[in-house]
């Protein structure tokens, strides 16, 4: 069976400084060498779930620049839908800034551009293709509003809806009550819900926080440590695999698309499909880059197989 999955996000031009380590603040340091990739968490979940096996749909807007039409290619050779990306005349094309250090970490910039230009209603009913479709993705690189429109229509074709609250700021409360799975990593679950995270017990009360808010799945990512379940069927923690990351850009997106693409829609295999996601980003981790650094289904299959 192979999943349709819709992604509502953002689109990047990704530009990453290699440095030995992060400037101390008012220093200047020197970069050893600089890279640009395709990217955004929109279209790095996009491409994870399209190299994974979905049919993928992309919902989102570029600028009318070059970067728009490099960004419209690069997910057309991964097969996805562009069809549904909207041109826009006013504002540029999103661009991000990372700075990456010889320990494989990284932190961030972004220019929202386009992405955060998104009006409500501007791509209109999409009740055709959400009929069509499994799961409806969103994160927090495009405005909320727009999430909330999609996630409305989607609930309306039963489309099972997952929100990754990345990066986190407030919720609206109303986006919450139409969303099916939310899907934070650590950090973020603790800001959204003001509960630290230090046991089962902290976690299954971030669930229960979530639950009375109208979301019946929670997908916690630790990092190193796996991913934390909790649905109305069970709980538990999935382990994450061990490997030695070089660069853990767009880890976290990989793990999105690459769980869509294997997930039942009442998620009834979600070890199943964790484990999976889990092992898809470990491999992002062990290469250079964001959208280039995403395995195929292939590369995911083979490597579980060596376990």
């Amino acid at each position: 069976m192979v999943n349709h999955v819709v992604v509502l996000g953002s689109i990047n031009v990704d530009t990453t400084y290699h440095v030995n380590r992060f400037p101390q603040p008012g220093e200047t340091i020197a970069a050893q060498s600089k890279s640009s990739a395709p990217g955004g968490k929109g279209a790095n979940q996009a491409v994870a779930a399209a190299r994974s096996g979905a049919q993928t749909v992309f919902v989102g807007a570029v600028g009318s620049d070059n970067e728009g039409q490099y960004m419209l290619e690069a997910l057309k050779e991964n097969d996805i839908d562009t069809s549904h990306i909207n041109i826009d005349k006013y504002h540029g094309t999103g661009s991000a800034a990372i700075t990456l250090d010889a320990n494989g970490q990284n932190d961030i910039m972004v220019y929202g551009g386009a992405n955060q230009a998104m009006q409500p209603g501007e791509f209109g009913d999409l009740s055709e293709l959400l009929a069509h479709t499994d799961f409806l993705i969103a994160q927090f690189e495009t405005p909320q509003a727009v999430a909330l429109d999609l996630f409305k229509q989607a609930k309306e074709q039963g489309v099972t809806t997952v929100l990754n609250p990345a990066p986190a700021h407030e919720i609206m409360p109303e986006l919450l009550q139409y969303t099916d799975v939310i899907a934070p990593n650590e950090t973020e679950c603790a800001l959204l819900t003001g509960i630290e995270l230090t046991d089962e017990a902290s976690m299954l009360k971030s669930a229960d926080y979530f639950r009375e808010r109208g979301v019946k799945h929670l997908l916690i990512t630790l990092g190193d440590r796996g991913v934390f379940y909790a649905t109305p069927n069970g709980h538990g923690l999935v382990p994450a695999f061990k490997v030695k990351a070089v660069d853990t850009t767009a880890a976290g997106d990989t793990f999105i698309g690459a769980l869509c693409s294997q997930l039942e829609k009442d998620l009834a295999n979600v070890e199943d499909s964790l484990r999976y996601a889990q092992r898809a980003s470990s491999l992002t981790v062990q290469r250079m880059g964001a959208m280039p650094s995403i395995p195929t289904g292939e590369d995911v299959k083979a490597a579980l197989k060596q376990e």
